[in-house]
C-alpha cells in the first residue's frame, strides 16, 4: 500500500534517507569514478609493481579464503553438531579476533613468529613469518570469525526432518551428506566464500604488518595515496578492489533471494558420541588457544622494557604512549563510535521500517541504497570521501569520520533490523489505524519493544567496528580528529611494537566493555519484558 496523507512524517523521513544515501554513497563513488577517467591507466598497468601486487593479492586471497572457510566450517560443526561442554565460552573466545583491528593480528604474528619472535626463538625457526604465508595466516585469523558466525547461524536453523527420514530409510551417511547436507549448504557456502574473499583481498592491515617485500594491491594503494598523494592513481586501484566486492555483493543478493525457503520445523537432534565430542573439544581448545595467545602477548609486550632484547617489566611504554596522546585519541574513537552507534542505529531502524513495513514506491531504491555498502570496501570508501568532501565544511572534522563509518558499516545492522521487522505480524499497523492509534505511537509502544534486543546488537556492531576500523578513516583523519586505531600504523612505522601492542589492548578492552554492557542491557530487557507479560 502507498503512504497515506497523514503519514507526512514518514514521507519526509523517506525523502531525507534517500537524499542522505545520495550524498553519502552515490556522489562520492561517482566522483571517484570520474577521477579514474583522468588517470593514465595504461601507465599504471605497465608498472610491474602493480601487476605483481594484483597477482599477490589474488593468490593470498584465494589461499586464505579456502583455509578460513574450511576452519570456520569445522568450528561451526563443533559448536552446532556436537554435545561438547562450554560452548558459550568457546563462542566468546572465537569472537575475540573481531574486536581488534586487522593490523593487530599481523602484529601478534610478528611478536610470536617474527625474526625475533618468542615462538621463533623457542622452536629454533629461521627467517620469520614475513611474506606470503605470514599474510595468509594473519588473514585467516582476521576473517574466520565472520565466516564462522555466518555458517554457525546456517547450521543452527537446519531442519532435522530430512535426516530423520533418511535414517528411517537406512541411507548411508555418505549418501545423506551428499543428498541433504551439501544442497542445504551450497548457497550459504558460496555467500560466505565470496564475503570472506572480499574481506581478505581488500584488507591492508595484515599485509602492511607482515608482508615485508610481498606487496598486495591495498598496500600499494595506501602507499600511493598517503605517501605520494596521487588520488587519481589511487582511484584506479580502488576500482580494482571494488570488482571482487561487487561480485560478492551480487552473490549475496542472489543467495538472499532464497533465504526464506529453508526453515526448521524440527531442531537438529544431536546423538551421543564420546569420540566425536572429545575430538570437537580438542579442536575448539587448540583454535581458542591460537586466538587468545597473540592477544595475551599484547599484555606482555605492553610492559616489556625493550622487545625482544629485554622483556623485564616496566610501565615506561604505557606512560610514553599516553604522553603521545593515546588517551585523547582514545576519547576521539569513543566519541566517534558512540555517535556512529546512535545515529547509525536510528537511521538503520527507520530505513528498515520504511522498506519492510511500508512497501511504498521508493522502497526498492531505499533497500538497494541501504545494502550497497556491502560492495564498497572501507579503503575505497575512504578515498571516495577524500575526493568528494575535500574543501567542504565537514572535511577535517569528526563529522566526516562519523559519516564514513555509518556508511561503511550500515548494511549489516540494517539487515538485522530488516529481518527482525519482517518477522512481526504484518497487520499491526492496520489494526492500529482501525483503533485510531497513530503510526508513530505504534512504533514507540509496539514495534520498538519487540525489536529492542536487535537495536542493542545494532548499536554494538556500529560501536565495535568504528573503534577498530583503520581503512575507512586512514585518508580522512588529521592530528586533531585521529582515532586511536591509527596510532597502530604510526607506531608500526616507527618499529615501536610495545606502544602498538598497548593501543591494541586499549581497543580490545573498550570493545569488550561495550559487549558486556550490551549483554547486561539485553538481560535487563528480557527480565522487564517477562515481568510485563506476567502482569
Amino acid at each position: 500500500m502507498r503512504l497515506r496523507r497523514n503519514d507526512n512524517t514518514l514521507n519526509i523521513t523517506a525523502l531525507l534517507l534517500g537524499s542522505f544515501f545520495l550524498v553519502a554513497v552515490i556522489l562520492p563513488l561517482l566522483r571517484m569514478f570520474a577521477a579514474c577517467l583522468r588517470a593514465d591507466v595504461g601507465k599504471i598497468f605497465i608498472n610491474p609493481v602493480v601487476r605483481v601486487g594484483i597477482a599477490n593479492s589474488v593468490c593470498v586471497a584465494l589461499c586464505a579464503t579456502g583455509l578460513a572457510v574450511a576452519l570456520a566450517m569445522l568450528l561451526a560443526w563443533c559448536i552446532q553438531r556436537t554435545n561438547v561442554s562450554g560452548k558459550g565460552m568457546f563462542q566468546i573466545l572465537l569472537m575475540l579476533p573481531m574486536l581488534v583491528p586487522s593490523i593487530s593480528h599481523g602484529m601478534g604474528l610478528v611478536i610470536l613468529f617474527g625474526a625475533n619472535g618468542r615462538l621463533t626463538n623457542l622452536l629454533g625457526l629461521s627467517g620469520g613469518i614475513y611474506g606470503f604465508w605470514g599474510i595468509v595466516l594473519g588473514s585467516v585469523m582476521y576473517a574466520f570469525p565472520v565466516a564462522y558466525l555466518m555458517l554457525a547461524d546456517v547450521l543452527q536453523y537446519e531442519d532435522y526432518t530430512p535426516y530423520e527420514a533418511a535414517a528411517v530409510l537406512g541411507l548411508p551417511k555418505r549418501n545423506i551428506f551428499c543428498a541433504i547436507t551439501l544442497p542445504y549448504l551450497r548457497k550459504p557456502l558460496i555467500n560466505v566464500t565470496f564475503a570472506t574473499f572480499t574481506m581478505i583481498i581488500t584488507d591492508y592491515g595484515v599485509p602492511l604488518m607482515v608482508g615485508g617485500r610481498y606487496k598486495t594491491l591495498p598496500v600499494i594503494m595506501y602507499e600511493e595515496v598517503i605517501g605520494r598523494l596521487d588520488f587519481e592513481q589511487g582511484s584506479v586501484f580502488a576500482l580494482l578492489l571494488l570488482l571482487p566486492a561487487l561480485a560478492a555483493f551480487l552473490i549475496d543478493m542472489l543467495c538472499r533471494t532464497y533465504a526464506g525457503i529453508n526453515f526448521a520445523s524440527r531442531s537438529f537432534c544431536i546423538k551421543q558420541s564420546v569420540f566425536r565430542d572429545s575430538l570437537a573439544m580438542g579442536i575448539l581448545a587448540v583454535v581458542s588457544a591460537a586466538v587468545v595467545y597473540p592477544l595475551l602477548s599484547f599484555v606482555q609486550l605492553s610492559v616489556a622494557s625493550r622487545y625482544p632484547k629485554d622483556m623485564s617489566f616496566t610501565l615506561r611504554n604505557i606512560i610514553s604512549t599516553i604522553d603521545k596522546g593515546a588517551l585523547s585519541y582514545l576519547a576521539n574513537s569513543v566519541m566517534i563510535a558512540l555517535a556512529v552507534g546512535a545515529i547509525g542505529m536510528t537511521a538503520a531502524f527507520l530505513c528498515a521500517y520504511l522498506t519492510v513495513r511500508l512497501p511504498f514506491r521508493g522502497a526498492r531504491f531505499l533497500h538497494l541504497m541501504a545494502i550497497i555498502s556491502l560492495a564498497v570496501p572501507g579503503i575505497v570508501l575512504g578515498l571516495a570521501y577524500v575526493m568528494f568532501f575535500k574543501g567542504s565544511f565537514i572535511y577535517g572534522t569528526m563529522a566526516v569520520l562519523v559519516l564514513v563509518n555509518i556508511i561503511h558499516f550500515f548494511s549489516s545492522p540494517y539487515l538485522m533490523m530488516y529481518n527482525s521487522l519482517g518477522k512481526l505480524n504484518p497487520n499491526l499497523e492496520a489494526v492500529g489505524a482501525t483503533l485510531g492509534i497513530s503510526r508513530l505511537r505504534m512504533i514507540k509502544d509496539v514495534i520498538l519493544p519487540q525489536v529492542s534486543g536487535t537495536l542493542l546488537e545494532m548499536f554494538a556492531y556500529f560501536f565495535v567496528n568504528s573503534m577498530m576500523t583503520i581503512s575507512a578513516v586512514a585518508f580522512l583523519a588529521n592530528a586533531r580528529t585521529k582515532p586511536v586505531s591509527l596510532m597502530i600504523n604510526q607506531f608500526e612505522a616507527q618499529t615501536l611494537l610495545e606502544a602498538a601492542a598497548f593501543v591494541s589492548l586499549l581497543i580490545l578492552i573498550v570493545n569488550l566493555a561495550m559487549k558486556c554492557v550490551i549483554y547486561l542491557l539485553k538481560k535487563l530487557l528480557q527480565i522487564g519484558n517477562g515481568r510485563n507479560s506476567y502482569e
